[in-house]
C-alpha cells in the first residue's frame, strides 16, 4: 500500500474520549483517533503510554483499513465473548447483562491491589451466572510470576476454564507453565507475547502457547495479521484493544477472513462504553461484518479539547514519519 499523505489523513480527523461503564485497564475513558479514507472510516488508537515505534504499527493498520480493500471473507457474522472487568463478584451479573446471547466470557484477573481470592470469587460468579454450558477464559495480562500463575490456575480449575490468557510475561515462563499444568487440560493463550514482541512468532516456535490472541491494530493491519496466523500454525482468537466501533469492525474484517475460527472472539467490547461512536453492537452473541459510520453528533459530543487533539495530531504525524522512513 502506498502511504497516503499526512494532510489527507488529518483532513477528516476526529479525536474522541469514550466513557467506560466500569473502570478498565486503569482508565475511565478511552481516547481514539478516527478518520475516513477511500475505503471507509478507520481508527488509530494506541494506548497513551505506548511509544511512537510501537504506535506506528497501529497507524499502519488504520491506513491499510482506510485505504486498501479488505480481503475476501469466509463468514458474515463473528461470534463474540462477554468481557468481565475486575469487578466484585456481586457485580458480575450486571456486567454479563450487557452482553446478551454471549456463550463465552473473558474474565480479567490479577488486577493490582486485588487478591487471588477476589479472582476466584469473580470467576465462580461468572460460572454460576452462565451455567455449565458457558465458556470461561481468564486474562492476567502477564501479571503473575510462574509460581503465582500455577497456583492461580489450580485455584480456578474447578470453574472449567476454556483457557488462561497471558498468565506470565515471558515466553520461558509460559512454556514452563504449560508443562506444569498439562494434566489439567487448560490451554495457555499468548497475547502480549505476540502483539508486543519484536518477533510475534517466537512464542509459537518455543511451544509456549496452545493458541494465540490476535489484535489487528498492534500487529500492523489485517494483511500482516493473516500472515502471522498462517506462519504460526496455531488456532487463534481475534480480540480488540478496547477499540471503538470502527476498530472493532477492523477486527471483524480480520476474523471474517480467517479460514478457521474455532473460538469466540473478543470483539464485543463496545458494550463497555456508555456510548460508542456508531451503532455497532453484538446481537445474539455475534457481530456483523460491516463497516460502521460514526454518528456526527457523537463525534461532537465526545470530542476532546484542543490541547488533547493537538497531542494526537503530533503523535499521528510522528508515527506517519516513521512509516514513511521504513
Amino acid at each position: 500500500m502506498t502511504l497516503p499523505p499526512l494532510a489527507e489523513v488529518l483532513e477528516r480527523l476526529h479525536v474522541v474520549a469514550l466513557r467506560l461503564v466500569t473502570r478498565f485497564r486503569g482508565i475511565d475513558a478511552r481516547e481514539v483517533a478516527l478518520f475516513e479514507g477511500p475505503e471507509g472510516w478507520t481508527e488509530f488508537s494506541p494506548f497513551l503510554e505506548y511509544d511512537d515505534r510501537e504506535s506506528s504499527a497501529w497507524l499502519a493498520a488504520a491506513l491499510e483499513y482506510g485505504w486498501s480493500p479488505s480481503p475476501p471473507t469466509h463468514r458474515e457474522r463473528i461470534p463474540v465473548n462477554a468481557t468481565v472487568p475486575a469487578v466484585p463478584a456481586a457485580s458480575v451479573a450486571d456486567v454479563l447483562a450487557r452482553f446478551p446471547g454471549c456463550r463465552t466470557a473473558k474474565v480479567k484477573v490479577a488486577e493490582p491491589s486485588q487478591r487471588l481470592e477476589d479472582d476466584v470469587a469473580r470467576v465462580a460468579a461468572v460460572r454460576e451466572a452462565m451455567g455449565p454450558e458457558g465458556r470461561i477464559r481468564i486474562d492476567a495480562n502477564g501479571a503473575w510470576n510462574l509460581d503465582e500463575a500455577e497456583h492461580a490456575v489450580r485455584a480456578m480449575e474447578h470453574s472449567d476454564l476454556e483457557y488462561v490468557e497471558q498468565p506470565c510475561a515471558s515466553i520461558d515462563e509460559l512454556a514452563e507453565l504449560r508443562r506444569r499444568i498439562a494434566r489439567l487440560d487448560i490451554p495457555v493463550a499468548a497475547d502480549e507475547s505476540v502483539r508486543k514482541a519484536e518477533d510475534p512468532l517466537a512464542v509459537a516456535r518455543a511451544g509456549a502457547a496452545d493458541l494465540l490472541v490476535i489484535k489487528v491494530q498492534p500487529l500492523g493491519g489485517v494483511s500482516r495479521a493473516l500472515r502471522i496466523v498462517a506462519e504460526a500454525g496455531l488456532p487463534v482468537v481475534v480480540s480488540s484493544a478496547l477499540d471503538s466501533a470502527i476498530g472493532l469492525s477492523m477486527g471483524a474484517a480480520l476474523a471474517a477472513s480467517l479460514p478457521d475460527l474455532p473460538y469466540d472472539c473478543g470483539l464485543g467490547t463496545g458494550a463497555l462504553f456508555t456510548e460508542d461512536v456508531a451503532a455497532y453492537a453484538a446481537h445474539d452473541g455475534s457481530l456483523p461484518v460491516t463497516r460502521p459510520v460514526p454518528d456526527p453528533a457523537v463525534l461532537e459530543r465526545y470530542a476532546v479539547g484542543a490541547e488533547r487533539r493537538e497531542w494526537w495530531v503530533e503523535r499521528l504525524a510522528r508515527c506517519h514519519a516513521l512509516l514513511a522512513g521504513a
